[in-house]
């Protein structure tokens, strides 16, 4: 066997070793992976953008562990890594970051288990996730992991570096400012109808026609085939299409999330509610970018996904 013929049987190989460690290590993660978004997706404010967030931990973690000299507490290492994350976020795109969580006064609160602490629970769950952007981000961390997700408050010292007291100020001062903005708020609707290429990509899906709805896609086109894979180039997408091919009973809707129009995804015609969405960019009516959430079993659990109206959308067969 030649040299090149050698670095090539050790790269499949190393490869190999690669995939099979990732697919380990999301294994061992996967029960967290939920908690993980739930609480990214209330810190960005955004489910697609919690769940970049979530991706970006994974990966860090991941990369990380030959470095960790002691193996940490996997589900508190997780959300330490992610909360670190969801910060950098928020000062990439310029979001408010108020109050930081090492300057709230430390006050004396007592948040002992007791019937306030159900009631902050279930307004908390309820609330909407756009609501939360609307707390400073020391209140928001705490109130997320205490009340949303149940962690105690000192397992948040220990997620977020901080003290209990300190910890119970912000818990405090979160919950009362979430309850004076009101638990629940409306999702955001656009007050327009969806676009023509929305309506006549998800109308083309549905209809199976993959000749017309490849002649959607831009050549450059991308595709994120979220914790699955990505593919760039016309071709190399088509075979996305194909595998959607070999499937059955699925179909699509026009529908709003977060004010912008998505592709609601239902695994069978006759479920009522969406299981996941598709995110599309189109330039001069052609597709450029696909996010598919196919592959993400929880995304929809939080996603605020507000299907168009029949009389928004007229779901016929466009002609090609």
């Amino acid at each position: 066997m030649c040299q090149a013929e050698t670095d090539m049987a050790s790269l499949d190989l190393l490869r190999s070793d690669l995939q099979g460690g990732r697919e380990r290590f999301l294994a061992l993660v996967a029960d967290i992976r939920h908690d993980l978004h739930r609480y990214c997706t209330r810190m960005t404010g955004s489910v697609s953008s919690g769940e970049d967030v979530v991706q970006e931990t994974l990966a860090k973690a991941y990369y990380s562990l030959g470095e960790v000299y002691q193996l940490p507490q996997l589900r508190s290492w997780l959300f330490q890594i992610a909360h670190s994350r969801c910060v950098d976020y928020l000062r990439r795109y310029d979001r408010r970051l108020g109050q930081p969580l090492e300057t709230v006064e430390h006050t004396a609160v007592d948040q002992t288990a007791s019937p306030e602490d159900a009631l902050a629970r279930e307004e908390a769950v309820r609330a909407a996730i756009s609501t939360f952007l609307e707390l400073p981000a020391a209140y928001r961390s705490c109130v997320i992991l205490k009340d949303v997700l149940g962690h105690s408050v000192e397992e948040i010292a220990v997620i977020l570096g901080l003290t209990v007291p300190t910890v119970k100020a912000a818990l405090h001062r979160g919950r009362t400012r979430l309850r004076s903005r009101g638990a629940a708020t409306e999702p955001h609707v656009s007050g327009h109808a969806p676009s023509p290429a929305l309506v006549r990509y998800a109308a083309l899906f549905n209809a199976r026609d993959w000749n017309a709805v490849r002649a959607m896609l831009a050549e450059d086109v991308r595709l994120d085939l979220v914790a699955r894979q990505t593919r760039s180039g016309k071709h190399e997408v088509g075979g996305y299409l194909s595998n959607y091919a070999a499937k059955v009973d699925w179909r699509f809707a026009p529908a709003w999330l977060d004010g912008r129009e998505v592709l609601a995804g239902f695994h069978a015609s006759s479920d009522e509610r969406p299981s996941y969405f598709i995110e599309l960019t189109f330039e001069n009516e052609l597709v450029t970018m696909i996010r598919d959430y196919r592959y993400v079993p929880y995304i929809a659990h939080d996603a605020e996904l507000v299907l168009a109206m029949p009389d928004e959308v007229r779901l016929r067969r466009p002609h090609s």
